[in-house]
């Protein structure tokens, strides 16, 4: 079990089961939505996470046709993306879990449009579009 919550604390959340790799994607909605070089995401089935506390903070801005960045009313952190084209999956801010993780990096993805200031100085894979399936 792994917890987590927003910057205020307001709301809070579970995620049941094993944690994938974390993905790192650098395309210029994720920057912007995130405002850093790139947004840090942890994939986790729908089924297993859960929101325990605040629900009714939320707000969901859809960035484009079917998919929503789900943050904090009160202090705008963000929380996760949704897609429609893939229910099955959130994709949760991993700056917003609590430690110790137990995941690891695992790829950066849509590089080809890196933020021009922040050069990607490690060894993990890099895909210059979409993440890998």
């Amino acid at each position: 079990m792994h917890t987590g919550s927003c910057l205020c604390g307001a709301v809070r959340f579970e995620i049941d089961g094993p944690l994938e790799g974390i993905q790192l994607c650098h395309c210029s909605m994720c920057r912007r939505a995130s405002g850093t070089a790139f947004a840090s995401n942890l994939p986790v089935r729908a089924e297993n996470f859960r929101v325990v506390g605040g629900e009714d903070r939320l707000k969901a801005y859809e960035s484009r046709p079917g998919k929503q960045r789900v943050f904090c009313g009160d202090c705008g952190s963000p929380i996760i993306s949704r897609s429609a084209g893939d229910p099955s999956w959130v994709r949760v801010r991993i700056g917003t879990v609590d430690e110790p993780v137990g995941a690891a990096l695992a790829f950066h993805f849509h590089v080809a449009s890196k933020a021009s200031w922040a050069p990607i100085t490690d060894a993990l894979p890099q895909y210059p579009a979409a993440r890998p399936q």
